[in-house]
């Protein structure tokens, strides 16, 4: 519910102080929470019902009143009852909402949110048609990208093996534009036990390289259950990963350019199985 009047926090509010710990890899880990930035992450955050609390100066709680109203318990602004209890919200001042965001120009609306990482295992009893891996990659407005692409492509869930950045990262959720809250996440550690464990499953797990050795316009089989995966833009895929992956398929460059950027990469991809699988779902319909 909202915040009595007259209770307005400050930096030196306690849970203030604890939120703003999150924006630490360390603190995210030990207590399995994570800030979303601005509106729409935040109304991504409390429908998929993972929100704790949300911060938020006196204006922006006012102008996305009808936000709050159909997602938390309590009185809202305009005094109506909303029917799901969820989130606490908490009206906090200038200077609150500036210091935990990470926008020059912040949008007035923070959310605490609880994790959502998924067991592979999990993921994988849901028949997965499309997935996304990303392997070692390190920067966080790239695992963001990928995040919002997949989702985009109809992907379910997206795997962060080995040593990826952080996907609870300030920067990746605000690049994941919501995307976060849509799919399956998932964290291995091991990215060559994440292969044969998706292998294990039924899917075709394609490895995008540059240097592959199919080209991805000429494959015919992206209308099957796919795992693609994706290296880090600086090194792209270890050498054991590319040998554990099923094919090494790379994107044709048909210009002057030298090659396509990991974001880039994973949209061409994830879309070309997309419009494979819609085609395959397409016949079998009109049969």
């Amino acid at each position: 519910m909202f915040a009595q009047p007259g209770a307005v926090f400050t930096t030196r509010t306690p849970r203030v102080v604890a939120a703003r710990r999150l924006q630490r890899r360390r603190d995210r880990d030990e207590t399995g929470r994570f800030l979303a930035e601005g509106p729409q992450a935040v109304r991504e955050a409390l429908a998929a019902g993972v929100v704790v609390e949300v911060f938020g100066t006196a204006d922006a709680l006012t102008r996305h009143a009808a936000l709050f109203s159909a997602t938390t318990g309590g009185a809202t602004a305009s005094g109506a009852t909303a029917s799901r209890p969820t989130a606490r919200v908490s009206e906090v001042d200038d200077e609150a909402l500036a210091a935990l965001t990470e926008t020059v120009q912040p949008q007035g609306l923070v959310a605490v949110c609880t994790q959502r990482d998924v067991p592979l295992a999990d993921a994988l009893r849901k028949a997965p048609q499309l997935i996304a891996v990303c392997a070692d990659i390190r920067d966080p407005g790239n695992a963001g990208t990928v995040l919002r692409t997949a989702d985009a492509a109809g992907a379910t869930a997206v795997i962060f093996a080995g040593d990826s950045v952080d996907p609870y990262n300030g920067k990746a959720v605000r690049a994941s534009a919501g995307s976060l809250f849509h799919v399956d996440v998932v964290r291995s550690r091991s990215s060559t036990a994440a292969v044969a464990a998706l292998q294990d499953a039924g899917l075709r797990v394609l490895a995008a390289d540059g240097y592959g050795e199919s080209d991805l316009f000429e494959r015919s089989d992206l209308s099957e259950p796919t795992a693609w995966l994706f290296g880090s833009e600086a090194h792209g895929l270890p050498d054991d990963l590319k040998h554990a992956a099923d094919a090494r398929v790379r994107v044709p460059i048909l210009g002057g350019a030298e090659s396509l950027n990991l974001a880039a990469a994973a949209a061409v991809c994830l879309y070309a199985s997309a419009k494979a699988m819609q085609a395959k779902n397409a016949l079998k319909e009109s049969m």
